[in-house]
């Protein structure tokens, strides 16, 4: 039987010589065949050959603490094998990059994959009046060598940090890179009247000064549902950057 489509342009995509290789701008393909990886749980969406895939639970007690104490949350599973893994997270646009030595600040709820070389964390962000008032922050740091997988609610901008004062809404920042320096900002430039009114719904800001890069999704939904701000106007201590540890 002959059938006539145009469906020969999403034919696969060759993973080569890389661990991560893009199929298309919504879909990451993996080859387990140069090293076990980190995943979102359920973003396996197939896989051909030889995988597994199993829930490492919180990651060791120390992790599961942090998990019980911020109110972050996002599973991982570990998937080991020959074979290769497709993954994507809800149509999301997926970002790759390979870390060399390096270290990144992400949203956890972007993060859809990194390989087992890469170390992470859980770290608080923000300090002072305005990291007390917006309720406590935290991210999740990613170290080391390796590739790195996040995802982004539209095609996003990455802005030079050391080209001037740079600023994002905490439900649109995504990442940041080593070197930068981040601080959360009120901006009561309204005053009373505007907050009375509600406030313009931009209070908390985060600032970011250094060397580096700060990437920034078009969206202020972020993806995952509890995203780079979650609750960046609220009194949750789970907000701003989801972690790697829901069970």
């Amino acid at each position: 039987m002959v059938i006539h489509s145009q469906l020969a342009e999403y034919g696969e995509i060759p993973a080569g010589e890389q661990q991560f290789q893009l199929q298309n701008k919504k879909l990451l393909r993996i080859s387990l065949a140069h090293g076990q990886v980190e995943a979102k749980t359920g973003s396996m969406v197939a896989y051909q050959g030889a995988a597994t895939f199993e829930n490492k639970g919180s990651g060791g007690l120390g992790k599961m603490l942090k998990k019980a104490t911020t109110g972050e949350g996002v599973s991982m599973m570990h998937c080991a094998g020959t074979g290769e893994v497709f993954i994507a997270d809800q149509s999301s646009d997926i970002q790759v990059m390979y870390l060399e030595n390096d270290m990144i600040s992400v949203n956890g709820a972007n993060i859809l994959a990194f390989s087992s070389s890469i170390k992470w964390d859980i770290k608080r962000i923000g300090s002072g009046m305005a990291g007390a008032l917006a309720g406590g922050r935290y991210n999740v740091t990613l170290t080391g060598t390796g590739y790195v997988a996040i995802t982004t609610d539209g095609p996003p901008v990455m802005l030079d940090v050391a080209g001037g004062n740079t600023f994002g809404d905490p439900n649109a920042v995504v990442m940041w890179s080593g070197g930068v320096v981040m601080n959360l900002k009120t901006d009561t430039t309204g005053g009373l009247k505007s907050m009375a009114r509600g406030g313009s719904g931009e209070t908390f800001q985060m600032d970011f000064q250094g060397e580096g890069f700060v990437l920034i999704q078009p969206s202020e939904g972020p993806v995952g549902g509890a995203g780079a701000g979650g609750s960046a106007g609220g009194n949750s201590g789970g907000g701003l950057l989801g972690a790697l540890t829901n069970n």
